[in-house]
């Protein structure tokens, strides 16, 4: 009998994974496979998970959101393991589930996972951790570390939100220096994005983004005037502010430096990052995964 290996955490989003875990197995049995459930909590770390793990295993299925995801990923590389997983988009965030086609039903979820072959994905790397959707820095990336986690649980995406109008008083200035073979930025700046995925907080910023290219999509949002601010969130809700737009740096590339000075984090899709200076580099095809249900 197949195997696989399934991480839940009981605790992302809405809990809404411990009601589907029947659904879970009973998918998963009729196509002939044995589960080994693994929950995570703070008496069972994802450390602790792959404690099991052999080659009788055909994959890892992660319930759970982006950075539940991004946290076992890391284990996975730290311990060389390289099955393919799927995602469960059970979480607060679950942007880059969203991004190749996972459904939220959590049984319909599993039958795509069942019916695909794994494909081969593009993570980011940002100095030695790895991310599977976006880095960022600047104004609004400490709001995960600054909203408390029941609230975020009890709220999810809302709590994201009024955190960060909370933070619209404290807009200011950053001074950043960015450097790649395919551009440079060195100025000011409000916000930073670095996306392996197209979206943050269930919006799409890189659209142009693929999952396989081999490149990571940059987008600067410039410090600047209010009327360069207004027009370009118009250009935002239409999807072109990524078509020269003012007040936005747009491009492609597989390796940057970022160094500042200023006092802001990091931010690994809704976690904590390393300090400056950031070597960010994109791993092509340095995950397999199933599910996909888009070309993107």
């Amino acid at each position: 009998m197949k195997k696989v290996k399934f991480i839940y955490n009981p605790f992302s989003g809405e809990n809404v994974i411990i009601t589907e875990i029947d659904r879970v197995i009973k998918v998963h049995q009729s196509y002939g496979y044995s589960v080994t459930p693994y929950r995570i909590s703070m008496e069972s770390s994802i450390q602790n998970a792959f404690q099991d793990i052999h080659e009788g295993y055909n994959y890892i299925l992660i319930a759970g959101g982006d950075g539940t995801v991004d946290n076992i990923v890391n284990e996975m590389k730290r311990l060389n393991i390289n099955l393919p997983i799927g995602i469960l988009p059970v979480g607060t965030a679950n942007d880059f589930a969203k991004f190749i086609g996972m459904p939220q039903n959590v049984e319909m979820a599993c039958e795509q996972i069942m019916n695909s072959k794994p494909r081969k994905i593009d993570l980011g790397k940002i100095n030695d951790k790895y991310f599977i959707n976006v880095a960022s820095t600047g104004l609004f990336t400490d709001v995960s570390q600054k909203t408390d986690v029941n609230v975020k649980n009890t709220m999810g995406k809302l709590a994201y939100y009024l955190k960060g109008i909370e933070q619209l008083p404290n807009f200011r200035k950053l001074k950043i220096k960015v450097n790649s073979k395919d551009m440079n930025f060195d100025g000011d700046m409000y916000l930073m994005l670095v996306f392996n995925g197209q979206t943050a907080g269930n919006l799409k910023f890189a659209y142009k983004a693929v999952v396989d290219d081999g490149l990571l999509d940059i987008i600067v949002i410039k410090a600047g005037m209010v009327i360069d601010m207004f027009n370009l969130f118009i250009k935002m809700l239409k999807g072109e502010h990524l078509e020269d737009v003012n007040g936005l740096v747009y491009f492609k590339t597989d390796e940057l430096i970022v160094e500042c000075n200023e006092n802001i984090v990091t931010d690994i899709d809704g976690e904590r990052g390393p300090d400056f200076p950031l070597k960010i580099t994109c791993e092509k095809g340095g995950l397999e995964i199933l599910g996909i249900r888009n070309n993107r």
